[in-house]
């Protein structure tokens, strides 16, 4: 599975609720070329790795460090059928603390969790085929900070998608 992220106003084309956007935004296969390159942010496979460096859980953890990559609300509850994708809302208020916390979390801060062999054990997806070194996931970090930090000085929402890797 690959992630990739939008970042959006709340309120797009006069719509409010975040399944009717989401059905805007990602109704079409050329969503990525629809929207600004800044407001879009792939992760591709390593989004598990590092919502492990973040939260220390391949999974799970408290908002709002989980928020970051695996938090917010699955609007795709029976599957991908309609869009192709699983797509996750995070709502401008949990998009603040999120940015937050990553600009308050230094990468050196995390590193010490970077196991692959720990990592693989816990079930994080492709952790055997990282970088043997931590400062691999170094640029993802700084980029999510960048990123969730944009959304927030907007007041923007993030829409987070999962999707098969091609």
């Amino acid at each position: 599975m690959a992630m990739s992220y939008l970042r959006v106003p709340p309120v797009l084309e006069g719509e409010r609720d975040p399944a009717a956007i989401a059905r805007l935004l990602f109704g079409a296969a050329d969503w990525r070329r629809k929207n600004p390159a800044a407001s879009v942010l792939d992760l591709g496979g390593t989004w598990q790795a590092l919502h492990y460096l973040i939260t220390g859980d391949p999974w799970d953890g408290r908002p709002p460090e989980s928020d970051v990559v695996c938090g917010g609300r699955l609007l795709t509850e029976d599957g991908a059928a309609e869009l192709g994708m699983d797509v996750i809302y995070l709502a401008p208020d949990r998009v603040k603390p999120a940015a937050d916390h990553l600009a308050s979390t230094p990468y050196g801060d995390l590193a010490d969790r970077y196991d692959r062999a720990a990592m693989a054990a816990a079930g994080v997806q492709d952790a055997d085929a990282l970088k043997p070194e931590p400062q691999s996931l170094r640029p993802a970090y700084d980029g999510l900070g960048r990123f969730f930090q944009a959304a927030s000085d907007e007041g923007q929402a993030i829409y987070k998608v999962m999707t098969d890797r091609a």
